[in-house]
């Protein structure tokens, strides 16, 4: 069973499209959809706004030029993780993803279907938000759906990721379209003195960042698949050149639509952006906005979901974590394990879910881990100038360290040294079993993972070297 190509098949499948797909399927998702009051909020007016949206972009293609120069060096799937383990080692490789794994992928997945969830039960609650047992209902149904579908077939997970792929940019067309019907009606309100109340505080800016940048994340998601393409020296940086900057456009251009019809104050207030936006604006037709933002969001959580068993796989196969995790179905070729733990989790972040809280947190970890890839790179430039590098790219690394700074510095708050510790409490359970490989754990193991494998009907992945 070929890992690489999780089809049963030993070549690699991935083309130029299917790589702007997934990098467009991913980024275009919640965020674009909720992120704008978050931005608004701590940029603090329409001007500032738009320009952290468009340097956003501009961040996210520089940090993915950035990936494209590791991917093209070092060509194993598994995000960052085979390139921390170049650069750094066994320890750092480990904590990235024992971080991610527990944190990251599935908090990132709960907060996708959350707000899914939000556009999913908002038109059936007009003129108020929808209570919150019944979006978390609604999310936990999602994941359920959205794991049982990777874990059935890639091939049907990537139908979806494409057919949810165009409905995302088709929904984004009208918006776009929309707004510039309203700005040559002379709809130009809202931007005369688009630089009043402008925030001037460093950690507030940072958070407009973060909010901004989570609504791009998924700019890396390429790196988690790289044996997969077909040629990535070539398709790695042509996918991250024409998706990234395709994203920005969009994301820029639903913004100044959605200014066209809302104050400031109004957008602030309305419980779903996207939504008001076409109750204004595409009335009577203006519920095909929350069925489009719908299918945008779950397009989005399902290419999160398609690139969590990677990581999980690659980090099985050097000893960092539980085998039976690294495991595929014998009879679908999926990562079945790694995807049901994915969704365990995700599930569990739903229960005290608030968003806004989740996504600041999330990109704390998140950009912590940008910056250290971009410093692998650094690092390897030095120590193995051996390897072909079709692409050079760095600056992420004062982008990232500003990141992460700004807001504890600002405005400091024990959450982030909760997020710091959870990082290094990995290392209680890296000493005895990764690096000491005690018995006990071994014996311990054994049975649950032969019970386990005949449960899900699973074995471990044959050396692709």
């Amino acid at each position: 069973i070929e890992m690489t190509s999780l089809s049963g098949s030993t070549e690699r499948s991935g083309t130029l499209l299917h790589g702007i797909c997934l990098i467009v399927g991913t980024m275009i998702g919640s965020g674009i959809f909720i992120s704008p009051k978050s931005v608004l909020l701590y940029s603090g007016a329409v001007g500032p706004c738009l320009l952290i949206w468009t340097a956003c972009g501009v961040l996210s293609t520089l940090g993915a030029l950035c990936y494209a120069e590791l991917g093209t060096m070092i060509t194993k799937s598994g995000g960052e993780y085979p390139y921390f383990m170049e650069a750094f080692g066994s320890i750092v490789a480990y904590l990235y993803s024992w971080t991610t794994i527990m944190v990251l992928k599935p908090s990132s997945f709960a907060i996708i279907t959350l707000s899914f969830a939000e556009y999913a039960s908002t038109p059936f609650y007009p003129g108020c938000s929808p209570p919150l047992i019944v979006t978390k209902c609604l999310a936990a149904a999602a994941i359920l759906i959205i794991t049982s579908i990777n874990c059935l077939s890639v091939k049907l997970a990537s139908y979806v990721q494409n057919f949810f792929t165009a409905a995302k940019l088709i929904i984004i067309l009208v918006i776009v379209g929309a707004g510039i019907v309203l700005l040559a009606q002379g709809k130009t309100e809202n931007f005369s003195n688009a630089f009043d109340g402008t925030a001037t505080s460093f950690g507030a800016i940072g958070l407009a960042f973060y909010n901004g940048l989570w609504a791009y994340d998924g700019w890396n998601q390429l790196n988690f698949i790289t044996e997969e393409l077909k040629d990535p020296f070539r398709d790695l940086p042509l996918a991250i050149v024409i998706g990234i900057p395709l994203v920005t456009v969009c994301y820029v251009l639903v913004n100044v639509a959605y200014f066209t019809v809302m104050t400031t104050t109004e957008l602030l207030l309305s419980p779903a952006v996207a939504v008001t936006f076409g109750d204004r604006v595409l009335y009577p037709a203006s519920w095909i906005v929350p069925l489009f933002v719908v299918f945008s969001t779950f397009g989005s959580a399902n290419g999160s979901c398609f690139t969590a068993g990677r990581l999980v796989y690659a980090s099985g196969r050097e000893g960092h974590m539980v085998k039976i995790l690294s495991y595929i179905n014998v009879k679908r070729y999926t990562p079945a394990p790694a995807l049901i733990f994915n969704g365990v989790l995700a599930i569990f972040y739903i229960i005290p879910a608030d968003i806004n809280t989740l996504i600041n947190y999330f990109s704390f970890a998140q950009w912590f881990f940008y910056g250290l890839a971009a410093l692998a790179l650094i690092v390897m430039r030095f120590t193995r100038k051996d390897l072909d590098r079709p692409v050079k790219v760095s600056i992420m690394v004062l982008v990232s360290c500003y990141l992460v700074l700004a807001p504890i510095i600002d405005q400091p708050e024990l959450e982030y040294l909760y997020c710091t510790i959870f990082i290094f409490s990995g290392l209680i359970l890296y000493y005895p079993f990764v690096y000491r490989k005690v018995n006990w754990g071994r014996k311990i193991m054994r049975p649950i993972t032969m019970h386990l494998q005949l449960l899900m009907d699973v074995a471990p992945p044959e050396k692709t070297e």
